[in-house]
Order: structure tokens, then sequence, then C-alpha cells
């Protein structure tokens, strides 16, 4: 099967516009273009001070009553077309690259989790901790998230270090919904980063920067499953919609409230091959993450690896799938469904009982 994939993935990737959208190339180096586009459209549009943001973004917001409220497409927006569906090997949801030889390439991803009942925050040393040190990294940001936080939002899709996946609108779990829903989730998400996008072509052009910003991917060709739970229904309906299906085969944050950082950092650096996936979250939820950070970025490079984008990632070898996702061991991320409601997006607060019904799917 490898021979194939290596052979079909390079295909659909161009087909479907990563390599002349910048989300993938053959080199990990960043071009002299994209280095421009990073110092024009950072240090223009925003101060140093706005960058680095500030304690209050780490603020996580109580639990109320779910936001039943969706987004909409702004005057003058319109949604790109999705991409192609990828063909049938590429399906599954993939845990790990095999680079070629063996070469020494990871990627660090984020999850950027909100349900509709709460509002996660945003971890601003994380992406400053990325920034100092030149760091790629994918960021894989729920849509609800993306509204709650968007001058965060356009600060990430602004710098092509980085790289912006799908994570659902409100974190559903994709594994216990119909296709209506699953594409209610990831339609919202879409229709959020459309309208972010736009702002930012808005800002840039007003400050002479519109060709940088138009280099900014019109579409979100990644997704991240919350809980890591899939279903055929869910793979199916992703790979319909035109999505990979990026996991992770390293958990850096698993149990955190059991282990300090510089335990959990150790755990995971003994858990990375060429090719992993490690996953993360840049969120104000994990309390650790930043500390772990702080280790893993320099034990890496002192390993001797490379850092990738998700996307640069799948362009250095066949992918290892799965079909039903999965934490560490298969099965382990099937008590999250019972323990959060409306189907995965809701937060649950056993002192303040649901009197409202999640969002509806779309029609």
């Amino acid at each position: 099967m490898a021979p194939l994939l290596c052979a079909l993935l390079p295909l659909w990737l161009a087909a479907s516009g990563f390599i002349a959208s910048g989300l993938a190339t053959p080199a990990l180096a960043e071009q002299p273009a994209q280095v421009q586009c990073a110092k024009a459209l950072l240090d223009v549009l925003w101060t140093p001070d706005e960058l680095a943001g500030t304690d209050a973004d780490r603020v996580i917001g109580p639990v109320g009553e779910p936001d039943a409220s969706v987004p909409v497409l702004n005057p003058g927006v319109s949604l790109a077309p999705r991409p192609a569906a990828p063909p049938k090997a590429l399906r599954g949801a993939i845990r790990r690259v095999v680079p070629a030889r063996g070469r020494k390439v990871a990627a660090i991803t984020f999850d950027l989790c909100e349900r509709a009942n709460n509002v996660a925050g945003y971890n601003n040393r994380i992406i400053n901790l990325l920034r100092e040190h030149d760091a790629k990294a994918t960021f894989f940001a729920g849509g609800k998230w993306l509204r709650s936080h968007p001058e965060a939002a356009l600060q990430l899709m602004a710098d092509p270090r980085f790289e912006l996946g799908n994570h659902a609108w409100t974190h559903g779990n994709l594994g216990l919904m119909t296709s209506a829903e699953i594409d209610s989730q990831l339609r919202l998400t879409e229709i959020q980063h459309a309208n972010l996008r736009a702002e930012l072509v808005r800002r840039a052009t007003a400050k002479g920067l519109e060709a940088e910003a138009l280099r900014v991917p019109h579409v979100l060709r990644l997704m991240r499953l919350p809980y890591g739970r899939s279903s055929e229904l869910a793979l199916n309906t992703l790979a319909e919609r035109g999505y990979l299906v990026i996991q992770w085969d390293v958990d850096g944050e698993g149990d955190e409230e059991l282990h300090s950082a510089e335990v959990l950092a150790k755990r995971a650096l003994a858990r990375v091959r060429p090719g992993s996936i490690i996953l993360l979250h840049a969120n104000a939820v994990p309390q650790k993450t930043y500390e772990i950070l702080q280790r893993l970025l320099p034990a890496l490079r002192a390993r001797g690896y490379e850092l990738a984008t998700a996307g640069e990632l799948l362009r250095l070898g066949p992918p290892q799938s799965v079909r039903r996702g999965y934490f560490t061991i298969p099965g382990d991320n099937l008590k999250y469904d019972a323990i959060f409601p409306g189907k995965g997006t809701l937060k649950p607060d056993p002192a303040r009982p649901f009197t409202t019904e999640p969002v509806p799917p779309a029609q």
C-alpha cells in the first residue's frame, strides 16, 4: 500500500491546492517571499505588544447556557469551493507519516477547542514561544473559538510558519453525529474562517499588502477529530467534503494532572519517531502545555529533528492511518461519549443543569 500512497498523495495535494497555496512545499525551509510575507503582515498589522498578548488572553470563561448563534457570511464574502475528495487510500485518521530514508522530522500540532457553553481562552505564551524558536506548527481551530478570539486567529492566519485546520464548530463528537450534523460543524467553521480571511485581506490592502494577504489559504483542508473520535460515517463524510484527517501518535498532555511538565515532556520525547504528529493544545484549558513545550522544542532540535506543519509532513512519505481514532491505545477515548453532553458540544457543569438544546444541524 505504501507505494500507492506515495504516488497518490502528491497528485491529490497538487490538485487540491496544497502546493500552490503554500500549505506544503517540497523543502521545509521557508522561501524568501514567505519570510517577507511574515515580516510584512505581522510587523505592519500589529505592534509587538499586540502580538505578544496579555494575561487576559488566558482567562477561561465560565460555563453558561449554550450559545446557539451561528455565523453568516459577511457582505461581499463567499466560500471558496471545497477541495476534491482524497483517494480512498488516504481517507483514514492519519496518526503519523513514514518519511523517506527515516528523515527526522515531526509536526507539532495544537487544538484550539471551544464548546457551545463556554469560552476556552488563548495561551498567548505558547505562540510567543513558537515564534521565539521560529518553529512551525499546525493549529486545529474550532469555529466558535475563531469567533471568540478573532484577533489571535488573524495573527495565526497571517504567520506562514503556522497552518490552520478545522476542529469543528463547537467541538462536536463526530463519532456520534449524523452526516448533516458533521457537515454543520464543518461548514460553520468554514464560514467563520472565510469572514476572518476577508478581514485580514481588508486590513492588509489598506496598508498596501494585499498580495501578501492573498497568499493566506482560502479554505481549510485538514481536519482534527474532536476527542479523536471517528466512525465510518464520519470519515466518509469528511473525505466527501475534501478533508484529510490528521490525528497524532504522540499525546503530549495525557493525564497532565498526574504528572509534572518535565515528566510529560520526557514521555512525549520517548514516543517521538520520524514522521510523528504531536498533540498539544493552545487554548487555556491544559495547564502545563507551555512548560512542556519549553522542554520539547530544544530537546527535539538537539536530537536532530526538523519541525514541519502537518501539511508539509504529508509531502514526505506515506501516512499511517486508522479507522477508529484514539489517544494512546484503541478505545481510550470512548469514555468522552458520556462525559460531554450534546454530542460533545457542551462542557459539563454539575452545579448548572442545561436548559437549552445544542445548536441544531444545518438543513
